[in-house]
């Protein structure tokens, strides 16, 4: 039951990171200081990618008819444009999939830690505020979804990579990277969310498989706990999603840059003293 309780928080933890550019993994990291799992460590690694599913699920049905080609609510040109849509997610996916399983295992033994976390954190929380600084007189010369182009598609997935790192956050990269390359912030926050479901999709197929051909299971109380981080991490993300969408549209993404400052700072701060 105990492990019921902290894998809801687990949930909570991931679904309201997931799509805000403070680092869900990054977070889950730390939170493992203080509310461990009573299992193994191939199963705590696995239910941390995992429990991604559930805010990627809400993701897929917040854009369900916007996303689906095949809905007889739109027209010949509307389900066309719903393909090219789905045409630049998949190329702007392609660097992370190469490189994301070259590299997995390595980053998994020499990244997953709070120093990296702590850096990232700090770095790309600069980023932030000096990238709106610079934007801050310009007028985005992209302001729909539609109008990204597969040229800055695939460099918005070139920028995706930056968040194998521990910390530096998927959809922080992603924006960010839209942001800089003349999107909206509106543009560059949907942008990143439809890349997030085939990314995320995939990291979470491939930790399943690492889990169940090294002898993992989830029979009994595994099987519920991630469930249970799954299903809590999706009505959060839901939450999260709706709340971001209204933020962008009449704010910058300064405040999140000053959070994950001083979340860094707390990070080394506390390490260094405990």
């Amino acid at each position: 039951m105990l492990d019921i309780i902290k894998a809801t928080i687990l949930g909570i933890i991931e679904g309201i990171t997931e799509f805000l550019p403070v680092s869900s993994t990054g977070h889950l990291i730390l939170a493992d200081q203080f509310i461990k799992l009573h299992q193994s460590t191939a199963f705590i690694n696995m239910f941390n990618v995992t429990i991604q599913l559930g805010a990627i699920l809400a993701v897929v049905i917040i854009y369900f008819h916007k996303l689906n080609p095949f809905s007889p609510r739109k027209t010949l040109a509307e389900r066309k444009a719903t393909w090219q849509i789905w045409g630049k997610v998949i190329f702007a996916v392609l660097p992370s999939v190469v490189v994301g399983l070259l590299l997995n295992d390595w980053m998994d033994a020499h990244l997953m830690n709070w120093v990296v976390v702590a850096i990232t954190l700090i770095l790309y929380g600069i980023l932030f505020i000096l990238v709106e600084n610079h934007n801050a007189a310009l007028t985005p010369t992209i302001s729909t979804v539609p109008q990204i182009s597969y040229r800055v598609a695939f460099l918005i997935g070139c920028f995706q990579l930056l968040s194998l790192v521990p910390g530096t956050s998927r959809s922080g990269a992603t924006i960010l990277g839209g942001i800089f390359l003349g999107a909206s912030r509106l543009a560059s926050t949907e942008f990143s969310f439809f890349l997030a479901i085939p990314t995320m999709f995939g990291a979470t197929l491939l930790k399943l498989l690492k889990f169940f051909m090294h002898g993992g299971t989830l029979a009994g109380e595994e099987g519920l706990i991630l469930l249970t981080g799954v299903v809590v991490s999706f009505v959060t993300a839901y939450i999260a999603i709706k709340a971001l969408l209204d933020f962008v549209k009449t704010n910058n993404f300064k405040p999140f840059g000053w959070y994950r400052i001083i979340l860094g700072i707390i990070v080394i701060l506390y390490f260094l003293i405990a």
